[in-house]
């Protein structure tokens, strides 16, 4: 009896090795395939992060529903980079080390973004801003290309010059006050583009001053703007500050049209400005949500985040897809790979337009629009092509 038991424990002890080592032969579930999203979720701009992040959302939700990328699901990770460039540093080395991305999806403003760029390429790994507009995310001062980085919107010369000819050939006005957030790389780059625009033109650039961003109280600074008599004020900052510069200016009895650039699109700017400041205000854009190609999208965004998509949110679903499409045609989560497919992105068709990457700038060539807000909505004005 004793003799059989010690055979039987034999028995399945030799078993329980060979059923050890047939599971640790058998193949692996697929793994996920991980996505990092490097955003500001909170601090001044936090709407911005928010519309990307539903956006990319969507877009992964949807691609799961037909089975994933290369059979694998698609996983969302996110960290917040609280709308500061320090932060925006820190959630990006989070998201390669930590939680193992084969790409990064972010950051919205230039600043944040260019911050970025040197852990995206110091580990190799691929970076889609959908919204920094600043020349220097992809391409720096001396030339040189930052090989990791891409983006899925237009740049601030052609938004700088579409802006300067709306206010020249559509307003029929020529003399400018600028209002620039000196802290800010997006601000200052749209600012210099359209001030030297204006000049060459023939225009004249009666007054430029300066901000920082999370500053309240702009009085003082637009008197002085008022004293300036400009015929137009152009205002290349975030809806968090523009939309308090706009009520007070209105407030001051400034009345001339206001302008701005993409960095206004943002349902919290009625709110701070007033619906009725609003009127006589306009900015460049990236898309309009009630065009007919972009009708799906806002349709699905509408029905999902009961709210219209910005064009941030537009971005960032456009930016998704350029990395799922790019991730297909690589065949492969290597991040080279990955990168060379971007590079090779040719026809892609966005919500936000049709998609080329330029390989040498990796900058995308695309049209634009121009808003006008009555009573704090959204109204199309004109598209503008490149």
């Amino acid at each position: 009896m004793r003799k059989s038991k010690v055979v039987l424990g034999i028995a399945v002890i030799m078993l329980g090795l060979v059923t050890g080592c047939s599971s640790a032969a058998a193949p692996k579930a697929a793994e996920d395939i991980k996505v990092g999203g490097d955003l500001e979720l909170s601090g001044g701009v936090a709407t911005y992060g928010q519309s990307v992040k539903n956006a990319v959302d969507l877009a992964f939700a949807d691609q799961n529903k037909k089975g994933g990328v290369l059979g694998k699901q698609l996983v969302f990770v996110t960290a917040d980079n609280k709308s500061e460039a320090g932060e925006s540093t820190t959630a990006i080395t989070k998201l390669i080390t930590q939680d193992k991305v084969v790409a990064v999806l972010g950051a919205v403003t230039s600043s944040n973004t260019k911050a970025a760029v040197p852990v995206s390429a110091d580990n190799k790994i691929p970076l889609i801003t959908p919204t920094a507009t600043n020349s220097e995310v992809t391409v720096n001062k001396d030339g040189s290309l930052n090989k990791w980085v891409f983006r899925s919107c237009f740049l601030d010369p052609f938004q700088g010059k579409v802006a300067e000819n709306f206010v020249t050939n559509t307003l029929k006005l020529n003399k400018a006050a600028v209002f620039i957030d000196q802290k800010d790389d997006y601000s200052k780059g749209l600012a210099a583009e359209f001030s030297k625009d204006l000049t060459s033109a023939g225009g004249t650039v009666t007054d430029t001053e300066n901000y920082v961003g999370g500053d309240k109280d702009f009085r003082s600074t637009l008197t002085r703007i008022k004293a300036s008599n400009p015929q137009v004020v152009f205002v290349p900052g975030y809806y968090s500050e523009v939309g308090l510069i706009v009520n007070q200016a209105r407030e001051l009895g400034i009345t001339v049209p206001i302008v701005g650039g993409d960095g206004w699109d943002s349902s919290k700017l009625a709110d701070l400005a007033g619906a009725a400041n609003l009127n006589n205000t306009y900015f460049v854009d990236h898309m309009w949500a009630g065009d007919p190609a972009t009708k799906p999208f806002a349709d699905a965004y509408q029905a999902k985040y009961n709210a219209e998509p910005d064009a941030l949110a537009a971005l960032g679903y456009d930016a998704a897809e350029m990395l799922i499409a790019a991730i297909k045609t690589a065949g492969s989560t290597d991040p080279e790979k990955i990168r060379t497919a971007l590079e090779n992105t040719k026809d892609f068709q966005g919500v936000t337009g049709v998609i080329t990457v330029d390989p040498k700038t990796h900058n995308p060539v695309k049209s634009a629009v121009i808003i006008k807000l009555v009573d704090g909505k959204k109204t199309l004005l004109t598209h503008v092509n490149p």
